[in-house]
């Protein structure tokens, strides 16, 4: 495959790897599906060595769905304050209470698994690897609250 830098920097904008990596990834899988995989794989080992850190820091999100039916308050936490205030930490927090909103998970280890509701090839741990590839600490989901009206 000849790798151009059109080819490195569309892998980057999917999967917010770093230069160096997208490149590598594209050299290796030799095709631009098999890159993404690769990277994302990567993420998840990235997301396996940072597991044991303490996350202390993060931020709660909100989301109000269907008219102000339906409401969730998660709690996302990460190892610094730094991050949780990272625009992809928010975008993050944003999206899995928006999941829990639209998939109604029984809890944070079942809502981990579901297929992601704004990709289902994908599931949630798996949009969660990807942004601690892209931060480069340890993301976890501490707990969430969902909130019928009438329930």
């Amino acid at each position: 495959m000849n790798i151009t830098t059109e080819d490195v920097k569309k892998l980057r904008e999917q999967t917010g790897a770093g230069m160096m990596d997208a490149k590598r990834a594209l050299e290796e899988a030799g095709n631009f599906d098999e890159a993404a995989s690769l990277l994302r794989k990567r993420g998840h080992a990235t997301l396996s060595k940072k597991s044991a850190r303490t996350v202390g820091q993060g931020l709660i999100a909100s989301y109000i769905h269907a008219g102000g039916k339906i409401g969730v308050l998660v709690e996302l936490n990460c190892e610094t304050d730094f991050v949780a205030r990272n625009d992809e930490f928010v975008k993050l927090a944003n999206e899995i209470a928006m999941h829990i909103a639209a998939s109604d998970p029984e809890d944070v280890a079942a809502m981990l698994n579901q297929p992601y509701v704004r990709n289902p090839e994908q599931q949630v741990k798996d949009l969660i690897a990807e942004t601690v590839g892209k931060l480069g600490e340890n993301i976890r989901v501490r707990r969430f609250a969902r909130f019928v009206l009438g329930d």
